[in-house]
């Protein structure tokens, strides 16, 4: 690295006031921490290997700001590098539509890698994508894989759980490509750290089984030094910076005030007068900008020499492979007709994707033999097909939705259905990015049985149909689940499986209309039906049952399952009269709280309170799931 004749005081004081001046014309934002960290992002400038140019070269550095408050900090940097970024979209800072909003997001900002802000998930996704590149490194080799991952992190993600989860999964696979950066500079919001934090944060990460590395976060032989350093080792290594919040601020350096509000015009002209910068806002020098815009020449050499070592490859067709590929060529199981939970026809389905996708990697939080979710003969990740998480539920889907934004995976991870409630702050995540990637949940409702309430999902399906841009499917046998997979592998969004423990029987298509794809269907009609029965999963049998009990009683009913309450709801009014006949009384069954079913039914069979414990017959008896009540509530309806 060439810093002896980088101009590295001014490069810093570039970012540092750029950040400023963004916070202050918003009138929003956090300019402490972007302030504490300028002198180490300058120097991180010539560490870094990307591309400005091609923002999606697959070979380039993976950078993490876990610290998505710091924000100004990141938009100064895409700018000053010659991202398309530019300085009115620093000026625009958290402006509606700006491509500068207030937290970064991915795919909404060029170079953002991965949407950060709930303190600690940026730290997970970093360990994403280091495993990402482990496994792309396996598969290509590393003439085609060599890049490094980056993470800026603070005292709030390393107080957050999360991170615990991930580093511990980051030093058990000795992810010696992962680089993290521990902005340590003693403030929270409410004051000092040592109001609420004590920790030996470098003797926690040693027994996790990382290198670690203590900096003047400030001194800049010490920062190139352990960026050196960093790159050398065997295993993940956090660089420990002391830092000063506000650095080069003339009178609140050092202040937790700084955090998250404008220093203020006078503190602003104060301050660059003591680092002997312009007053002029927005004011970049261009002696500065000459040694930061050096990242687009050697970008492009990156990329180029790069390219030239892909072209002699005998690992291009592959490459090839995994970036484009192709779901027509997967062999989906048959299935024989006789009854079998949803997780077991899953895990069928999963395998025969496998065999077809290299890209499709997976794993459980401790549960594959419970979830079904065992790549038979494929190996152990990274190497293999098979992510061991271990019960690291939430650090498992932060680092999944990295993995599926890394550019080559196709990745799922896997829990029972109530535990979603420890992920759920990814699953929000992956939604905002529009992750491809799959959620498997099983043991589905009051059906987990024996358990008891503790792990049966009540209000679970109810929420994650509410979250926007997720997908649910809770498919009724396996000919539903085959056709939710193709229709998820589709689909730029993240989807979730909500599968059965309990066997249930194959439905009878012969008299099915509609399409499947659609997110709902009729799969039984009768000729001048009164009432629509509607159910997912599990439910759908008993409306069968309690149709079949209607009749005797002197009045038909429809039948319609719907496999994806989201995309049935997407559907035109014209398609959904088709299904449910307007002209008949609709009552929608499910074994959960089920609220949402009042936008297509005039009532809903659904739980009201938690479950119990018992065997799974019992409780949809003791809690109302059976066919000669449901088909009373119609008939009395119907009268």
């Amino acid at each position: 690295m060439l810093l002896e004749n980088a101009p590295l005081g001014e490069m810093s004081d570039t970012i540092r006031f750029l950040a400023v001046d963004m916070v202050q014309k918003a009138n929003s934002g956090h300019p402490g921490m972007p302030m504490g960290l300028a002198d180490i992002a300058s120097v991180f400038s010539f560490h870094f290997k990307h591309n400005p140019k091609n923002p999606k070269w697959l070979n380039r550095d993976r950078v993490v700001f876990s610290g998505g408050h710091g924000s100004a900090l990141i938009y100064s940097l895409l700018h000053l590098w010659g991202y398309s970024t530019s300085l009115d979209d620093l000026k625009n800072f958290r402006r509606l539509d700006s491509k500068t909003p207030g937290h970064p997001e991915r795919a909404h900002t060029e170079g953002i890698e991965v949407t950060t802000g709930p303190l600690g998930q940026g730290f997970a996704n970093a360990v994403g994508f280091a495993f990402a590149q482990k496994r792309a490194e396996a598969l290509l080799g590393k003439e085609i894989i060599d890049h490094k991952t980056w993470c800026f992190c603070g005292d709030g993600d390393i107080m957050e759980g999360v991170s615990y989860e991930a580093a511990s999964f980051a030093g058990f696979n000795k992810l010696d490509n992962l680089i993290v950066i521990y902005d340590s500079n003693d403030i929270t919001i409410d004051g000092k750290l040592g109001i609420c934090f004590n920790e030996n944060v470098e003797a926690r990460f040693e027994s996790q089984g990382w290198h670690t590395i203590a900096i003047n976060g400030h001194d800049f032989a010490q920062i190139n030094a352990a960026f050196e350093s960093a790159k050398t080792q065997s295993k993940p290594t956090i660089i420990i910076a002391k830092t000063t919040i506000a650095k080069g601020a003339a009178n609140v350096e050092g202040s937790c005030k700084t955090h998250g509000a404008p220093l203020g015009e006078s503190e602003i002209a104060d301050s660059k007068a003591k680092a002997g910068r312009s007053a002029e806002s927005f004011y970049i020098p261009q002696t500065a900008l000459t040694w930061f815009r050096t990242a687009l020449e050697k970008g492009e050499m990156y990329e180029r020499e790069w390219n030239d070592r892909v072209r002699k490859s005998d690992k291009k067709p592959l490459l090839e492979r995994l970036l484009n590929p192709d779901f027509d060529s997967i062999q989906y199981p048959d299935f024989d007709g006789s009854p079998k939970a949803t997780r077991d026809t899953n895990g069928a389905i999963i395998n025969a994707i496998a065999r077809a996708l290299t890209g499709f990697i997976g794993g459980s939080a401790d549960l594959a033999g419970s979830n079904k979710t065992e790549l038979k003969d494929l190996g152990v990740a990274p190497l293999g097909a098979n992510i061991r998480f271990g019960i690291r539920e939430h650090a498992m889907s932060a680092i999944t939705n990295a993995i599926a934004l890394y550019g080559l995976f196709i990745p799922f991870d896997s829990t029972f259905f109530v535990f979603s409630d420890y992920q759920k702050p990814a699953i929000r995540t992956a939604a905002l990015m529009s992750a491809k990637r799959f959620f498997i949940w099983t043991h589905d409702s009051i059906g987990v049985g024996e358990d008891g309430a503790t792990h049966q999902p009540v209000e679970h399906l109810s929420a994650y149909r509410a979250l926007p841009n997720f997908y649910v499917f809770r498919p009724a046998d396996g000919f539903e689940n085959i056709a939710a997979w193709k229709i998820a592998l589709k689909l730029d969004a993240p989807s979730a499986f909500v599968l059965s423990r309990q066997n249930l029987p194959a439905l009878d298509q012969s008299q099915a209309k509609g399409d499947v794809t659609k997110g709902g269907y009729l799969l039984r009609a009768s000729k001048k039906a009164q009432i629509t029965l509607i159910a997912s999963g599990s439910e759908v049998e008993l409306a069968l049952a309690a149709a079949d009990k209607l009749e005797r009683l002197g009045a038909r009913a429809n039948v319609v399952s719907v496999p994806c309450f989201d995309l049935f709801a997407e559907q035109d009014d014209e398609y959904i009269e088709t299904i449910i006949d307007p002209n008949t009384i609709a009552i929608a069954i499910e074994a959960a709280s089920a609220n949402e079913w009042f936008r297509f039914a005039e009532a809903v069979v659904g739980m009201e309170t938690f479950g119990a414990s018992a065997t799974a017959t019992e409780l949809f008896e003791r809690f109302g799931f059976n066919a000669d009540r449901i088909a009373q509530l119609a008939k009395n309806m119907l009268d």
